[in-house]
């Protein structure tokens, strides 16, 4: 006698089930695949690379090495080595507070004082320098600052000193805070678009004056904003090499710049170089953290 076994409604509704988690499952791994795949080779496995050759020492002949490998980053101890990295992180620090001062009445501009229709129309003219190419502009910067450039030129025209800006830590700090502006104007827009002002409209008839309005209603709604803005300028500003090198000269020696000799000028240390890399990308990882954490989502 023959007899058919039938799925129940309970064990049919369970293998639905079972299919709509592996679906599930499997949609986010598609989906992420071709991203995911572009980081682990461009990313992930030239990071680990790096760490590799950060633990090969410069063996010298008489010279002791440190068995666990980190003869390089106990380099970077090394005061010289310690100034250079302070250094970068002061130009860094400096940029993100130039750009945070000289962009928040922008934004706030923007978003809050010019008319609608003209916004999005400012925001795309305030971003045309990003389209250029970094080079030429700090090309532009150096006809500006040097000597016979044009801003002593129109000093001098008025009977004022001409200004030595040019490869000295000033011309480091406009270039570089001409650069990341776009940046952080673009974050606190987004943020100052936000704006509830009905609270300030509140706090107002609560008899709050504009100053104290401003630091307790509106610098805590747009906070995410601000931190956003300046830790992505600070990111970016630590790991930048074209305006130190083009605007700073010898007297202004970064991080990135340093990396740069190691790999390509004349001491060839491929190890020490990799070293300060991985600190460079611990400190950037740190930062990252802080925005993902800390920053408008």
């Amino acid at each position: 006698m023959n007899t058919e076994i039938r799925d129940t409604p309970d064990d049919l509704a369970n293998i639905q089930k079972l299919n709509r988690r592996k679906l599930n499952l499997i949609q986010p791994l598609a989906l992420l695949a071709p991203s995911g795949i572009w980081l682990l080779l461009l990313l992930v496995l030239p990071t680990l690379i790096i760490f590799q050759l950060s633990l090969v020492p410069n063996i010298r002949p008489g010279d002791i090495v440190n068995p666990s490998g980190l003869d390089n980053y106990v380099r970077i101890l090394d005061p010289l080595y310690l100034q250079v990295i302070l250094r970068s992180l002061w130009l860094a620090l400096g940029t993100m507070a130039i750009c945070l001062i000289l962009g928040f009445p922008v934004a706030y501009w923007i978003a809050q004082i010019a008319p609608q229709r003209w916004r999005n129309l400012l925001v795309i003219g305030f971003v045309l320098p990003l389209w250029t190419s970094s080079l030429l502009r700090s090309y532009a910067w150096i006809t500006i600052l040097r000597p016979t450039g044009l801003l002593n030129s129109l000093l001098n025209s008025i009977g004022l000193p001409t200004l030595e800006l040019l490869n000295r830590t000033p011309a480091v700090l406009i270039g570089m805070s001409y650069s990341l502006l776009p940046y952080m104007v673009l974050i606190l827009y987004a943020s100052l678009e936000k704006l509830d002002k009905r609270l300030l409209e509140a706090a107002a008839d609560l008899g709050a004056s504009p100053v104290k309005a401003f630091w307790k209603v509106t610098v805590p709604q747009i906070s995410p904003g601000i931190t956003a803005g300046s830790l992505l300028v600070l990111i970016t500003a630590l790991g930048d090499f074209i305006d130190p090198e083009l605007l700073g000269g010898a007297s202004s020696m970064t991080a990135a710049r340093l990396v740069y000799n190691q790999f390509l000028g004349v001491t060839q240390n491929w190890g020490f170089g990799s070293a300060l890399s991985m600190t460079l990308i611990l400190a950037v990882s740190i930062a990252i953290a802080l925005l993902i954490k800390f920053g408008d989502r």
